[in-house]
């Protein structure tokens, strides 16, 4: 479940906040200040920070611009002013979203839940353009993972690594050595030939038909090539 922080000086207010969020299954963490938020938001890996607009020590604007400075965590600010101006300037700060006081506390958790659902679907969708995908063979370069037609193809690290260059440059030719250079380093001393039995051992993994390559091409007397789709 998220893990939420909540900052306010008024401690009564983040006991009740606490209290409904933890009732709602989420993890809480929380402070009294905005030196507190800063601390916290930086020692700590949070889903969500609802932050009060003023505060002692660093206020709500501060404290979020400070925030912004190592991290993208949804921001949720509170505040007892209800003129345009004010939540604009929070937005100018790097604020995700504006609650009123008084609220209802129902409106929190509405919020709540909705800024965690966009921020999920968001980081979905920086996972998913992170991946390489072409004639049905998709990589994960972060979780160094590779599947065919949604099965997994299990790679050693020198395959991977010389997957992932060819298909980062598609259609793209490499001569031996250049693949040498690249995936095994300079100071790699082996015969080419060790770029061929790489090759030859990737495309029986990724290749439907591997006497007949598709994805992983040879150009000849020249070197290999991604075939991009």
């Amino acid at each position: 479940m998220a893990k939420i922080l909540v900052v306010d000086d008024e401690k009564v207010m983040v006991k009740g906040i606490r209290f409904n969020l933890e009732n709602e299954g989420y993890t809480v963490d929380v402070g009294y200040n905005g030196r507190q938020a800063v601390d916290l938001a930086r020692a700590n890996d949070y889903d969500l920070i609802i932050l009060d607009l003023m505060m002692p020590e660093l206020d709500g604007l501060e404290a979020c611009m400070e925030i912004r400075s190592f991290s993208s965590v949804p921001i949720i600010m509170l505040t007892a002013r209800s003129q345009d101006t004010d939540k604009l300037l929070g937005f100018e700060y790097g604020a995700d979203d504006y609650i009123t006081k008084p609220f209802n506390i129902l409106e929190v958790k509405a919020r709540v839940k909705a800024l965690l659902r966009r921020s999920a679907a968001t980081k979905r969708q920086q996972e998913q353009d992170k991946r390489l995908t072409s004639g049905g063979l998709t990589i994960d370069p972060d979780a160094r993972a590779a599947w065919k037609n949604d099965q997994p193809v299990e790679l050693t690290a020198r395959e991977f690594d010389l997957l992932e260059l060819l298909m980062k440059h598609p259609n793209r030719v490499y001569s031996r050595e250049q693949l040498l250079n690249q995936v095994w380093g300079y100071e790699y001393t082996g015969e080419y030939r060790t770029v061929d039995v790489h090759v030859r051992r990737l495309r029986e993994k990724v290749e439907d038909d591997p006497a007949s390559p598709t994805l992983l091409c040879t150009k000849w007397g020249v070197g290999y090539y991604f075939h991009g789709q």
